[in-house]
């Protein structure tokens, strides 16, 4: 039985002790779920890494980084460097989220430039890649998909892919407003997914997690999670509190489970 992924990104919600206080009982709550079953990580805010690299056991909860620069130094006004990361004790990086390419105008480019970086520096890297509603209009999905997937892991090498996960999140389905996407619309373009993975890496590709995220909730958990060529689910709001969202690891584990 594959190893599930649910995990978080809190964006620019929770300060220090808010974090640091949900992340203990996130922890508490799910440490009886074994890891081997399970990869349960979190995204907080930069100023909570420090804080919570030291108190929070990434045994338990992987933490990770929203965002990094593909340099190491130089002259980058607020930006994060990866040796600031490895400082603190991050374990994983976030590259590619829509609002990095839709508000901040990162490009794919850009995307790859980091992924390297990452990997270059020992960190997971978590690519995220989505198509807009007027992509999604024309069908042009899975086109944009492969574009995201081919440029932004150009370069990367094979013994590095233990260490890539992809995030498939349509920009339409994320945010305050977004809407779900249908269990068939995000299997179907997960396949596209992991056949492109394939295409780039050989059979080897296919074992590169997948999660879907997209206004994941405890009314679509289940019905996401069994599908086949989904092997987690990066989840938003329905994850900021640490009761919900041990609720739904649960209810979506035992779903799959009952296959």
């Amino acid at each position: 039985m594959k190893k599930l992924y649910f995990g978080s990104n809190l964006k620019m919600y929770k300060g220090i002790q808010q974090t640091e206080d949900y992340l203990k009982e996130l922890v508490k709550l799910t440490s009886d779920i074994s890891r081997d079953e399970i990869e349960l990580f979190i995204i907080p805010s930069y100023t909570s890494l420090e804080r919570v690299g030291k108190t929070i056991d990434q045994k338990y909860v992987k933490l990770g980084a929203q965002n990094m620069c593909w340099e190491e130094q130089g002259q980058f006004t607020g930006e994060i460097s990866p040796l600031m990361l490895e400082e603190v004790g991050i374990k994983l990086v976030m590259i590619g989220h829509s609002e990095r390419r839709h508000v901040f105008r990162e490009t794919d480019e850009d995307e790859s430039k980091k992924v390297r970086c990452g990997l270059d520096h020992g960190f997971t890297t978590l690519l995220c890649i989505g198509e807009t509603a007027e992509e999604k209009k024309y069908d042009l999905g899975p086109e944009v998909l492969r574009t995201q997937l081919k440029v932004g892991l150009s370069g990367v090498k094979k013994e590095d892919l233990g260490r890539v996960w992809v995030a498939y999140e349509p920009v339409w389905s994320i945010g305050v407003n977004g809407t779900p996407a249908t269990a068939d619309y995000a299997e179907r373009m997960h396949k596209e997914i992991k056949n492109c993975l394939v295409e780039l890496f050989g059979e080897e590709g296919r074992e590169i997690p997948a999660l879907y995220g997209g206004s994941v909730n405890p009314g679509n958990a289940e019905e996401l999670i069994v599908q086949p060529s989904i092997d987690g689910l990066f989840v938003g709001r329905a994850a900021w509190q640490a009761d919900k969202f041990n609720d739904l690891i649960r209810m979506a584990k035992k779903k799959y489970e009952s296959q």
